[in-house]
């Protein structure tokens, strides 16, 4: 009998997620990334960011589309921070506003991807079999058809829009997360816990979601930071080119479209959403690449 009970605790231990065994990993994590330079410029950047788009159209008395012809591409001034564009608007006002646009759209895509594609490699790589190849070769056609060409013609087939950008994107993006969430799975559900949750009865939801999604959690939180900068690059290409968020409403995309019109006249109205465009992706691949090195410390090795 005593035998039997030390059998099963030490079966249930087994069962028992990495995550939950070891606690100290995360701590271990976190250590790291406080460690890692790269991420305090990206995460201050990030942060400055968000505070800047938040808080910053209420910074100066104007609307975003309040008109003013008499102060038509006006310079930087105290009454007018970033100057006005060609129907006298306050560009401070609608770089800040476009900017929630594109954050906006840049961290939703970036979450649900990681949701949509993580489950979706979870299940491919536990159940295997004509699911995962059916799966896997959707990846694959996703995969072998030019990005900018699928945006393009989803885009134009959808129309013009921030829920229908957000929806292309998702639709996109979902694969990576897909393919690291499949590979993370592979490599654990032959391993003990694995196999001693099955043989203590849980079900293949229980075994997906409690043991192997938070072992497959540290290439998709990278894959989420990564496929956000990814999406903010997308939107702005798509707003540049007239298919993507549309006006009134601002975006840096439509920004820059409006702005290049005057170039010659007034390049910092280019220049301006374009800085903020940089350090927007500049703020996700840093911390992305921080995540990395923290999460995985083994890639640093040996990459270095």
């Amino acid at each position: 009998m005593a035998d039997q009970a030390h059998t099963l605790i030490d079966r249930q231990a087994l069962a028992a997620p990495a995550a939950e065994q070891y606690p100290s990993y995360w701590r271990a994590v976190w250590r790291r990334f406080k460690q890692h330079r790269v991420a305090y410029i990206g995460f201050f950047f990030f942060m400055f960011l968000i505070f800047l788009v938040g808080a910053g159209p209420s910074m100066l008395p104007y609307e975003i589309d309040q008109v003013s012809l008499g102060e038509r591409m006006h310079a930087p001034s105290a009454r007018h921070w970033f100057g006005t564009d060609e129907l006298g608007r306050d560009t401070w006002v609608r770089i800040m506003q476009g900017g929630r646009v594109s954050l906006t759209v840049g961290l939703v895509v970036g979450v649900s991807t990681v949701i949509l594609g993580g489950l979706i490699g979870i299940v491919a790589g536990y159940i295997g079999g004509f699911l995962d190849n059916a799966l896997m070769r959707l990846v694959d056609i996703i995969y072998t058809i030019p990005r900018i060409v699928l945006l393009l013609v989803l885009s134009k087939l959808a129309g013009p829009g921030l829920l229908n950008i957000i929806i292309i994107l998702v639709a996109l993006e979902w694969t990576n997360a897909a393919r690291l969430a499949r590979g993370a799975v592979l490599s654990y559900r032959e391993q003990e816990f694995v196999l001693a949750a099955q043989c203590l009865g849980a079900s293949r939801w229980r075994v997906m979601l409690r043991h192997l999604l938070p072992n497959s959690l540290a290439p998709l939180i990278v894959a989420a930071t990564l496929d956000a900068g990814a999406a903010i690059r997308a939107e702005t290409t798509l707003s540049f080119l007239g298919l993507g968020i549309q006006p009134p409403t601002p975006s840096w995309g439509n920004l820059l479209t409006n702005a290049a019109t005057n170039i010659f006249i007034a390049p910092l109205q280019v220049f301006l959403p374009g800085l903020f465009i940089f350090f927007a992706l500049m703020s996700f691949n840093l911390l992305g690449d921080a995540l990395r090195d923290a999460l995985d410390p083994k890639l640093t090795h040996r990459n270095g």
